[in-house]
């Protein structure tokens, strides 16, 4: 049963809402403070740009942030208040560098209609109020004692029901509010009303300013000496104080953010819905305002939030792209701009649909995302991995192998990279200047391919060639000894460590040498019965120099070998089964755990327990790790060791809790590598790929990386097609034609590899696109892609014809094949046994597929159910059908084969405004809606009655915060059967914030356990402010408010892992386990992204 849930989030939202800057972590220091809706980012401003500082989730999401100082404070606080009506005011402590709460509270009322336009919260500039609009004719103030503590809030009436902005202005004898309104008759005026505390009511202000812009929308109050308040609206912008009124007009535009230049607020830049970026100058003599300019500067991301730092550097937070920080130059750049994007930080909000595809074929998904709006649409591919950070390359053709070397064996730091290819071998240096150089090394022989190399004892190299073993002396790079492969044979592979060297010639023979002081002497020598395809004595017992077991594979029988040192005695046979020879072998130990690793020639890894005393193999475990043969490396990282598997599909091998772990490199194909821990870079990688050698440092962790692919243009919805290799989106954009701003609708078809278009396909003017799938139908192999379209008429409340068109894809082109038109918009398409379930307005419409008589194909009507408001999202399983309606939450439809149609079960009495469903199994169906819960609810289908059974029964409901725009099954990592979580099943969700999360089913055992592991967390962790977890957490919608239940809150439960030592040692005594056991149970859920 997918009853308990596990929510987690695996990409955190990125969605910029509000940003402001102060002195807050000092008096001296500059801050940056950013709101991700339910984060909070502190930043401090450095000379090298910004530094995080803190980033911490609010039990909330966030409607207001301002700073403020009150009297005789040195430096700025923080107010916060959330959309469920909770504040709280949050000052830094610089011994801990946390947030301490110095106020919190409740600012709801019992009853109220909350406002259309959103909450607005403002702060008093002489700080003596906080002022809220939160319900409709009702305006909250919190007053200030005279030693800047929170008094009790109290409401005051406001006549004007809807309020479009109101700010408090500045250098007025009492606390002064601006309201900018519009009446019944939709004109648009603004007041001033004075607040008088002690008779808790207003008085009438100063001025008014009566039928503005009927865009008017926003108002920005002006410090002093200026005063007064400038009024932004679409076709004009006015200055206004009561005696001085100045207006300019302005291009026609919406202006969504402002941020005030200079302290006396002469200067503020302006941000619109187009991206554009404009700077607005208020000419004054002395005091006395004469007038207002505006100046476009260049172009941006469409901002939420503009904040002004220092030095002309601007921050833009964005909910639409990626947010950016800019500088404004003095003069234009070629293309006439003064903006220049500093740096951007990624923002995936809001994904509006998603598909999940493993385009490598290996077992974990990608995620792309339809990502941004208007201008800054873009698609998103999110994959977990392990990222390398290249810090230089070099082009170079063909290399066949890559070792490092050292000066001396005990030099910390690698200074050579020997490289070799199919007839030479060049030997590169870092130089002076932290630059690869060419070098040589005299002994080496540098005419033929080097097989192998390695430092060894007494200030050693040991170079192994086709035909030739050679000791060369690390300090005087002189030849010092050499042994030769016997007339007639060649050396095929060959391994060394410090001490000892093993390589096999043609004719199966093994040869193993030990190195001494200025000498090779030959130990052993066995002939096998069939070729050797290769070695390893990588040194895993006590001595690091030495090893006293070796490794074979072999050709012909395809086994894998254990040999006892010196003697080379045979201790294991393993046969590998299967017609695959093993291509590389490794000799490892991870966390005191000796292993032996071997890659076969198709991609697949081996591993077994190695007894390093009798050599026996033993829990023998296969996974896939890419088509292509692997060569296998170690390297050590943050003083662990680790294994890195070079191929089609690189992989880092590690192990935590005593058990390996793969983890995908953020490399396409990567031939050979090998550690190169230099002075200039530390801890680095040397990689060879195609056409170049680069070096680079690796994360330590595996986290997700993303990669952009713009579009300009807006995405909708996304689809992937697995056997034309093809992506398919609708999209539009916004287009001028004649004055009037029209948007242009299309369907594209983009290469799953290089993401190029391909094809596009124009929709009807009015017509959009709403659902896309790929399926095929029953009796016709081909895969099709269909389209769901509506017309959308600026006359009509709902669509009233739309139309479904079927695609094929023909040498990269999108062929229409049919096209069925329909009486309403089609909402969702899914295939359905062989046919095609469409969701249209009100009713869900089953069309089969037929073949007419001249050979064309059409889709023909089979059966239907009434009965939805709007049936908006649809899934089906089998013959089952689950739709979440506009309003009406989820119900369950049958498809009856016999009598071909269409019945309903059961469905949710409940009234939900659904964003989202998805069946998790067979009786279990997750729903989103429009507050931010998330629910489950169960078929009854065992119940005695026809009334109850036609009832779907909530089990599971939970406050997210987050509005989910799609469901989808599948995993971000690599799912490997043999772990704990490999058969959890999960499903991915993405949200309008740009969080990417997880809700994977646990079975109830582990469910109870980590419920109780999260009751114990929410005593120990206290939300930031004061704010409660278990409010935060609990479904909550206008008629009701319920704990949540049967869903767990995923991060509270992994930030176990972020506790201090002995917090960890309380929880774990209150839960009966041991610290080992507890950390290693959340370390597994936390796998699970």
């Amino acid at each position: 049963m997918s009853v308990w849930n596990y929510v987690v989030t695996a990409h955190k939202p990125t969605n910029v809402t509000h940003s402001c800057v102060g002195n807050f972590t000092s008096p001296q220091e500059l801050n940056l403070i950013i709101a991700k809706c339910t984060r909070i980012e502190i930043h401090l401003l450095t000379a090298h740009g910004l530094q995080p500082m803190l980033d911490v989730p609010i039990y909330g999401r966030i409607a207001t942030l301002e700073l403020f100082r009150p009297h005789g404070e040195p430096q700025d606080f923080l107010f916060i208040s959330t959309e469920r009506y909770k504040f709280c005011v949050l000052q830094w402590d610089p011994d801990t560098s946390e947030l301490i709460t110095r106020a919190m509270g409740d600012v709801s009322d019992r009853i109220g209609r909350p406002t259309d336009n959103g909450q607005i919260g403002l702060i008093d500039p002489d700080c003596r109020l906080i002022g809220l609009h939160l319900y409709d004719g009702l305006f909250k103030v919190i007053p200030f004692d005279n030693k800047g503590q929170l008094k009790e809030a109290f409401n005051i009436r406001l006549e004007e029901l809807q309020v479009l902005d109101i700010k408090f202005l500045y250098g007025c004898s009492r606390p002064t509010i601006v309201v900018l309104y519009q009446d019944n008759k939709d004109a648009r005026h603004v007041k001033t009303y004075e607040v008088v505390l002690k008779d808790k009511d207003f008085v009438e202000g100063p001025w008014s300013q009566n039928n503005l812009d009927n865009g008017a929308g926003l108002l920005i109050p002006v410090p002093m000496p200026l005063g007064g308040v400038i009024i932004i609206g679409e076709e004009t912008i006015v200055y206004c104080n009561g005696t001085i009124f100045k207006a300019i007009p302005i291009r026609p535009s919406i202006t969504r953010a402002y941020g005030r230049v200079d302290a006396d607020g002469s200067r503020y830049l302006l941000g619109d819905n187009a991206g554009l970026i404009h700077l607005l100058v208020i000419t004054h003599e002395r005091e006395r305002v004469n007038g207002l300019k505006i100046e476009h500067l260049g172009e941006t991301t469409v901002a939420s939030t503009i904040s002004y730092l220092d030095n002309a550097v601007v921050y833009v937070g964005s909910s639409y792209g990626d947010s950016q920080l800019i500088k404004l130059n003095l003069q234009p750049d070629a293309k006439g701009s003064y903006v220049e994007v500093l740096e951007a930080y990624v923002n995936l909000g809001p994904i509006v649909d998603f598909c999940v595809v493993d385009l490598e074929r290996q077992g974990q998904g990608q995620v792309v995302t339809c990502s941004g709006a208007y201008k800054d649409g873009s698609l998103r591919i999110v994959r977990n991995g392990i990222g390398i950070n290249e810090q230089a390359s070099v082009e170079l053709q063909g290399i066949k192998g890559l070792w490092s070397l050292r000066s001396s064996i005990n030099d910390p730091y690698d200074s050579l990279l020997v490289v070799s290819f199919i007839s030479e071998t060049r030997v590169l240096a870092m130089n002076m200047d932290d630059e690869l150089e060419e070098s040589e090394i005299e002994g080496f022989s540098a005419e033929e391919q080097t097989l192998f190399c390695q430092n060894a004892i007494h200030d050693q190299l040991v170079q192994v060639t086709a035909t030739v073993v050679r000791l060369v002396s690390s300090t005087t790079r002189q030849l010092l000894h050499e042994w030769n492969a016997p007339s007639g044979y060649s050396v095929n592979v060959a391994t060394a460590n410090a001490s000892q060297v093993l390589l096999a010639t043609g004719g199966g023979h093994l040869v193993y040498l030990e190195i001494e002081k200025e000498k090779l002497i030959e130990v052993k020598h066995i002939q096998l019965e069939y070729e050797i395809s290769c070695l390893d004595i990588n040194p895993i017992g006590e001595n690091p120099n030495y090893t006293t077991v070796a490794a074979v594979g072999m050709w012909t029988d395809l086994t894998v070998r254990i040999f006892s040192l010196p003697s080379l005695e045979l201790l294991t046979k393993e046969n590998l089964g299967g017609e695959i020879i093993p291509r590389s072998i490794l000799q490892c130990t991870f966390e005191g755990v000796s292993y032996l690793l071997c890659t076969l020639g198709d991609g697949h890894l081996l591993n077994f327990l190695l007894d390093i005393n009798t050599g026996g193999l033993s829990n023998r475990k296969k996974v896939s790790l890419g088509t292509q043969p692997i060569t296998l490396r170690t390297f050590s990282s943050k003083d662990t060791t680790h294994v890195f598997a070079a191929s089609d599909r690189p992989t880092v091998i590690y192990s935590s809790n005593k058990k390996l772990l793969y983890s995908n490199v953020n490399l396409k194909e990567v031939s050979h590598m090998c550690p190169f821990n230099s002075a200039a870079f530390p801890d680095s990688l040397a990689i060879a790929k195609e056409g170049e050698l680069s070096i680079g440092t690796i994360d330590d962790i595996q986290k997700l990386h993303i990669r952009t692919i713009p579009l300009g243009q807006h995405a909708r919805r996304i689809c992937h097609q697995e056997q034309s290799r093809t992506f398919s989106i609708c999209c539009f954009k916004n287009c001028q034609i004649s004055n009037e701003e029209t948007e242009m609708h299309f369907i594209r078809l983009l290469d799953d590899q290089t993401f190029e278009f391909m094809s596009i396909f124009p929709l009807d003017s009015y017509e959009y696109g709403c659902s896309i799938i790929s399926c095929s139908f029953s009796d016709d192999n081909n895969a099709y892609y269909c389209v769901g379209t509506a017309y959308v008429l600026p006359e009509e409340n709902e669509p009233s014809k739309g139309r479904i068109l079927v695609f094929a894809v023909e040498d990269g082109k999108l062929q229409l094949i049919v096209e069925k038109e329909t009486k309403g918009a089609v909402y969702s398409l899914n295939a359905f046994n062989g046919k095609l379930l469409a969701a249209i307005n009100q009713k869900i419409q089953l069309y089969k597929w037929t073949l007419r008589e001249d050979g064309s194909r059409e889709l023909q009507t089979e059966c239907g159910h009434h009965g939805h408001i709007l049936a908006l999202y649809v899934q089906t399983r089998g013959d089952f059908i689950v739709v979440g309606d506009l309003m009406k939450s989820i119900s369950l439809l049958l498809y009856k084969h016999e009598e071909g149609a269409i019945e309903e079960l059961a469905r949710d009495y409940n009234a939900n405004w659904m964003s989202a469903v998805e069946i998790l199994d067979d009786d279990v169906f997750v729903g989103a809606e429009n507050n931010y819960n998330l629910f489950t609810v169960r078929k009854n289908s065992d119940a005695a009655s026809d009334e109850e059974r036609g009832r779907l029964e909530v089990v599971g409901e939970y406050h997210l915060g987050e509005f989910v725009n799609r469901f989808r099954h599948g995993s971000l990592v690599m799912r490997l059967p043999d772990s704990e979580v490999g058969n959890i099943p999960t499903i991915i969700f993405g949200t309008i914030n740009g969080v990417i999360g997880v809700i994977a089913s646990l079975p109830h055992d582990q469910y109870v356990f980590f419920e109780k592991l999260q009751a114990n967390l929410v005593k120990v962790i206290k939300g930031v402010g004061g704010l409660s977890h278990e409010q935060w957490r609990s479904f909550n919608n206008e008629k009701r408010t319920a704990d949540a239940r049967n869903f767990l809150d995923g991060d509270l439960i992994e930030s176990f892992l972020d506790l201090s030592r002995s917090r960890m040692d309380d929880i774990a005594t209150s839960m009966g386990v041991t610290l080992e056991e507890l950390c290693k149970r959340v370390e597994e859920l936390t796998r699970l992204h």
